[in-house]
């Protein structure tokens, strides 16, 4: 359906919509609900195709000679790639459209008939994961989404009945998937808004009371003795505590605040960038570097900045360095385009300075539409092939996302620089991308990310001739003069 059909002829403005009649706003609800049925239709078509080309590429494999226990590694990542996914969801997206397809068939009608959204026909599927196909195809009879027994039920509900019903089939195998539950403890950070994050880990749940308890204890312990901050403040601080060994979290530990030279020493409103993180404001990452002692300083890296210096008031020479255990890495950069060009670095060692060059520059994982963080750093023309151990034929991959680019079918190469095919670029002409081919043939681009003072998507995607920077400089600065003059034309008292 093309955009200009959407809305039933009301204008972009929305002009019309402020003299829509009872009946146009009910054409308009209507037709909201009718794209959803499309929504989940499209849905149950994409689970169909997904599991024919499974099972299409695992013959193609099987003919090919892969070994019997590693088909169909890599189809996954392919479905992800063509739904614009992470790979990291590869498990979920096929593994959600087999069970639909060939053990929960009145829950893919209820998918194709608009009766269940994609996200509650996975909720169904999560939940019965633990139960053989017979007992699955059971759960699935027995709740019958497409006769409408699950009209008008919230999520919570809908869980509870697959659970039920499960339990009421196979008990034991629910009881140990409980028990194995434990194997997936793990603990994660993801970003929070206004420089916060989100820390968290998934325990056994005795585990988890007694953290909470423990920390809710020391809590209303200091409360109790006259500590200002509030019960959660105080929790938060001694978890910090307690991990890093140190009061306020300060332990030494490089985190790679990348920023702007202006951002830094002239007070530019340029953001920086946190790695694990993302975005952050520039004037938080300047207090961060001149707190004096109440949180790290890297660079941009380090420790505590000592108490009384300003901001962005670093130390100079190896023995200042050695007392506040702060430095700064200087990361270069082609002015037209940000392309990280160079980097100082502080290790004797090639291995250790292009490591940290590489993933300052990517960041996260460089497959297209993955941000896990980065595990491996990989050649991306394979070096036993003639790839070079260089920054334009290095970039950082998770570890899923590596160990798939090395499955048969599955060509990598960078898209500018030295081992670009089809000639090669000059230096800096654009941000290091990679062109990455699946084994149907389709391609997909990845782009390093820009670094801070430079946009996406704009200059650095396509070279900028130096003369016609100047000459894009001395317009504004014409014009500045100009509105300048302006100005004081118009504030100037007026002549007797």
């Amino acid at each position: 359906m093309g955009a200009g059909a959407l809305g039933g002829g009301i204008s972009a403005g929305g002009s019309s919509a402020g003299d829509a009649s009872e009946e146009g706003g009910a054409r308009l609800i209507d037709e909201i609900r009718a794209l959803e049925d499309r929504k989940s239709a499209l849905a149950a078509r994409q689970a169909r195709l997904a599991v024919v080309f499974d099972q299409l590429q695992r013959r193609q494999q099987s003919d090919a000679g892969i070994p019997t226990d590693q088909l169909g590694v890599g189809v996954g990542a392919q479905i992800a790639l063509a739904r614009r996914e992470s790979p990291a969801k590869r498990n979920r997206l096929l593994g959600l459209a087999k069970a639909l397809v060939t053990e929960m068939p009145r829950t893919l009608v209820a998918l194709e008939t608009g009766q269940l959204n994609e996200w509650r026909a996975t909720l169904l599927v999560r939940e019965t994961a633990c139960l053989s196909p017979a007992d699955r195809y059971g759960v699935d009879e027995e709740l019958a989404p497409d006769s409408g027994t699950l009209a008008g039920v919230g999520d919570r509900e809908l869980v509870a009945a697959a659970r039920t019903a499960a339990y009421r089939r196979d008990p034991r195998s629910v009881t140990q998937r409980a028990a194995h539950a434990a194997t997936a403890r793990h603990v994660s950070l993801r970003p929070a808004p206004d420089t916060m994050c989100y820390l968290t880990a998934l325990l056994p749940v005795s585990a988890g009371v007694a953290v909470q308890a423990a920390l809710i204890r020391n809590a209303d312990s200091l409360r109790a003795g006259g500590d200002p901050r509030s019960r959660g403040q105080i929790m938060a601080d001694d978890l910090v505590e307690r991990v890093t060994g140190t009061p306020g979290g300060i332990s030494g530990i490089e985190i790679q605040l990348v920023m702007t030279d202006r951002t830094l020493f002239q007070g530019d409103s340029e953001p920086a960038r946190l790695p694990g993180y993302g975005v952050v404001p520039g004037g938080w990452a300047r207090s961060i570097i001149g707190r004096g002692g109440r949180a790290q300083a890297t660079s941009l890296t380090g420790a505590p900045a000592p108490a009384g210096r300003p901001p962005g008031a670093l130390p100079s020479g190896a023995a200042a360095d050695q007392a506040f255990n702060t430095w700064i890495r200087r990361l270069y950069t082609a002015p037209a385009t940000g392309e990280l060009v160079a980097m100082d670095s502080r290790a004797r060692l090639f291995r250790a300075g292009l490591r940290r060059f590489i993933e300052a520059r990517d960041d996260t994982c460089r497959t297209p539409y993955c941000d896990a963080p980065i595990r491996h750093l990989d050649h991306v023309v394979p070096w036993h092939v003639g790839g070079a151990t260089t920054q334009a034929n290095g970039a950082g991959l998770c570890e899923a996302c590596n160990h798939t680019k090395e499955m048969p079918g599955w060509k990598a190469h960078p898209a500018n620089g030295p081992n670009a095919r089809g000639g090669t670029s000059a230096p800096g002409g654009t941000r290091h991308a990679i062109r990455l081919t699946t084994p149907t043939g389709h391609s997909y681009q990845s782009i390093a990310p820009p670094l801070p003072r430079t946009q996406r998507g704009g200059p650095a995607t396509e070279s900028v001739h130096p003369k016609e920077t100047r000459h894009w400089k001395e317009i504004r600065h014409h014009a500045k003069i100009h509105r300048r003059a302006l100005r004081s034309r118009r504030d100037a008292p007026f002549a007797a």
